[in-house]
């Protein structure tokens, strides 16, 4: 209804669809169409994500059908990774981590970008990108002027999903949760906690898993990291609420399988 009303002048759409997540429930219509899952919970997680796709072409066939499919930018993405506490060990195989975890397993998600009239099907834009860059994106092709009289973190992606600019749109990239912070510097990904007081640096242009933490024995590239991801921290507006509890998120288990001894793990603020 909101795309029809609608169809005759620019709009902007949100949908937040809230599956899968838990409770994982889905109908039984979806559940029986995925017989070839032997697994249970994973069928069912995999029938949410069924229910999903449909209510996707719900909305592209709503596009098609008040004939704005070609000229519509439309940009599907997660908030975050497969979550620990869904119980499915290999949700986010081949990387490390879940949400709440800025771990690959927590942060690297889909961002899919489709616009006909504007954007060569098949593109492929090399380098990362975070949501923060769909406000200046949006906006852009909205054809309205961003605020000057502040900072806007994201940037356009469009001349780069266009062929006008070349490279990656961004060279660093910065995340924080209270005493947990990454910092992703081309190939160089540091993440540094509190709770536990450690850092870990990752090659991720040889070990995109994060298996092999070279905080030791890449000193200079760490003390190099951890000054400029200070400086990005201090940089940043101040929270406007505190958090109200921190949650230990082990890194390599599902919530709902035994303790190893060792096993590494973040505090979540959440």
């Amino acid at each position: 209804k909101a795309i029809t009303a609608n169809r005759n002048r620019p709009f902007f759409l949100y949908v937040a669809f809230n599956a899968p997540h838990t409770p994982l429930q889905a109908l039984k219509s979806d559940y029986d169409a995925l017989a070839g899952i032997e697994d249970h919970r994973l069928r069912v997680y995999g029938a949410m994500i069924r229910a999903l796709d449909r209510g996707v072409g719900t909305i592209m066939e709503s596009l098609r059908a008040n004939g704005l499919d070609e000229n519509t930018l439309v940009i599907f993405t997660s908030d975050n990774g497969g979550a620990h506490y869904v119980g499915l060990p290999d949700v986010n195989k081949p990387f490390r981590g879940w949400k709440a975890t800025f771990f690959e397993g927590g942060i690297r998600v889909p961002m899919l970008v489709r616009w006909p009239a504007r954007i060569a099907p098949g593109t492929v834009l090399g380098g990362a990108v975070g949501h923060v860059d769909i406000f200046a994106t949006a906006a852009a092709a909205a054809g309205a002027e961003l605020p000057r009289d502040r900072v806007v973190d994201g940037v356009d992606l469009l001349p780069f999903l266009t062929g006008v600019e070349s490279g990656a749109p961004h060279q660093t990239l910065f995340w924080r949760s209270g005493g947990y912070w990454v910092l992703l510097d081309g190939r160089w990904k540091l993440q540094r906690a509190e709770h536990p007081d450690k850092v870990w640096l990752f090659d991720l242009e040889n070990d995109p898993t994060e298996k092999t933490n070279l905080a030791e024995t890449g000193p200079d590239v760490r003390d190099a990291m951890l000054a400029k991801l200070a400086q990005i921290d201090a940089e940043q507006a101040k929270p406007l609420w505190p958090s109200l509890l921190e949650g230990a998120i082990v890194i390599d288990r599902p919530l709902d399988t035994p303790a190893v001894p060792g096993e590494e793990y973040v505090y979540w603020s959440n």
